[in-house]
């Protein structure tokens, strides 16, 4: 892992309290409701974007993933299915540093696909980690539709996440150098 400053840190931190708090106030009533993972991948995604875009250090979606999940821990103690965010957060990190987050985060329209592509990937890899092994789907195709439900909501987190740091280089804030 890279060196992080005491801005990275602090980037890591805002990510990953919003990240967890609104995880663990509004997923699950919302999963309550519909019974779809839309919410927990927009969050975690969303958040993951911002901090890599933030800091453009590697490590720092591995941190924010491993806050949240431990976050999440403290709150609700049952929340094993974090590991599986956890995972996916890990994940995000290496493939955008082997990617290099100067093409990922220049006005390029390949960086912004190619940022909502890991996003629902990394989602994904979350949904396949999370419906084999804390959801109890006995067939494969429920594990499928679970891994293309939260793949869904990787692709909406993704856009959200580039459509925030477009808005933020828009009015010129830009990440700390």
């Amino acid at each position: 892992m890279t060196r992080m400053r005491t801005q990275d840190a602090t980037a890591v931190a805002v990510c990953a309290a919003l990240w967890a708090v609104l995880n663990v106030l509004l997923s699950p009533v919302f999963w309550q409701l519909m019974h779809m993972p839309f919410l927990c991948d927009l969050l975690a995604f969303a958040s993951l974007v911002l901090v890599v875009w933030w800091t453009r250090k590697f490590g720092s979606a591995s941190m924010t993933g491993l806050i949240v999940a431990v976050l999440t821990f403290i709150i609700r103690p049952g929340s094993f299915y974090m590991l599986g965010f956890l995972a996916a957060s890990i994940a995000f990190d290496l493939i955008t540093k082997a990617i290099g987050y100067a093409r990922l985060f220049s006005k390029s329209l390949f960086g912004s696909l190619s940022t909502i592509a890991l996003s629902t990937i990394s989602a994904a890899l979350a949904g396949a980690i999370i419906g084999s092994f804390f959801m109890s789907f006995t067939t494969p195709i429920a594990v499928a539709t679970f891994v293309g439900l939260h793949a869904v909501g990787g692709l909406i987190g993704g856009a959200i996440g580039v459509i925030t740091i477009s808005a933020l280089a828009a009015r010129q804030i830009a990440p700390y150098k």
